[in-house]
């Protein structure tokens, strides 16, 4: 450098990760129940890739039922935080998310719900 004409080439590369979460398990079957009786399971909510803190929410689906009701029979909770934190070896900390189910109706529902970060990934 220094008034040297020398040309210096540096090459970088790299690889792109996107954050994402995994569930485990991958996918859930809750119990038939009585009417107004509570069903309910834990599952681990794993994140992969996060580089900041974000924080996880949740679209519950809302059912329709046979003569046009709506109706919002589920129900979550994050007993201990919905944030995504960076640990200090770079991983990020699972969460645990309860999910519980109650309806005064007959209903049943294949579907999804949508867990999302602050980014919508």
């Amino acid at each position: 450098l220094n008034d040297n004409p020398s040309h210096y080439k540096i090459t970088l590369s790299g690889t792109v990760k996107s954050p994402k979460i995994n569930f485990d398990p991958p996918f859930l079957m809750l119990m038939p129940v009585p009417l107004d009786v509570k069903t309910e399971t834990a599952f681990n909510i794993i994140p992969q890739d996060y580089l900041r803190q974000s924080q996880i929410q949740v679209e519950l689906p809302e059912l329709e039922l046979e003569d046009g009701d709506r109706i919002h029979p589920f129900s979550v909770q994050f007993p201990q935080g919905q944030e995504i934190v960076l640990s200090s070896d770079g991983t990020n900390k699972e969460l645990i998310c309860h999910i519980s189910f109650r309806s005064s109706r007959p209903v049943s529902f294949l579907g999804n719900m949508f867990f999302t970060d602050e980014e919508e990934n």
